[in-house]
């Protein structure tokens, strides 16, 4: 009987990355520092630093007291993964992509202020504009004919 052995993706689990990343918006939202949440948990915030970019996973007990500590109920940190449009647990890449930009100050602050614009237009030409000044930087065109309408 012959086994086929599965090879590991390097680098953290898409769920990792995740939680980590929810873990760290809902921190930010209330204005906590890494070092008061790892107080507040009993960690150093080098441990909280780990759990938000996904690199140490969190315990389901550690969860739960950070869940606590953020006034939301355990379930708030998987919300919104593997749900139909949107983050797809089969395409890491997208999952580390999203992590990092939420692991920036100013993608936590587009995160945070893009939701309250009401006109689609004015969304959508927002996104043209980041697409276009990727391009920039990249040096590809391509990048702002990918779902430019």
């Amino acid at each position: 009987m012959t086994t086929s052995h599965m090879v590991k993706p390097k680098g953290p689990h898409p769920f990792d990355l995740h939680v980590g990343a929810k873990v760290r918006l809902r921190r930010r939202f209330l204005g906590l520092s890494q070092e008061s949440l790892a107080r507040g948990i009993g960690v150093t915030f080098q441990q909280v630093q780990k759990y938000e970019r996904g690199t140490n996973r969190i315990s389901c007990s550690k969860l739960m007291e950070i869940a606590t500590l953020l006034d939301v109920p355990p379930a708030h940190f998987f919300e919104g993964f593997g749900q139909t449009g949107s983050v797809n647990p089969e395409n890491p890449a997208l999952e580390q992509n999203i992590h990092a930009f939420l692991m920036t100050p100013e993608g936590i602050a587009l995160a945070e202020t893009f939701p309250r614009i009401r006109s689609r237009t004015q969304r959508r030409r927002i996104v043209d504009l980041v697409k276009s000044l990727a391009a920039e930087d990249e040096g590809d065109a391509s990048v702002l004919c990918a779902t430019s309408r």
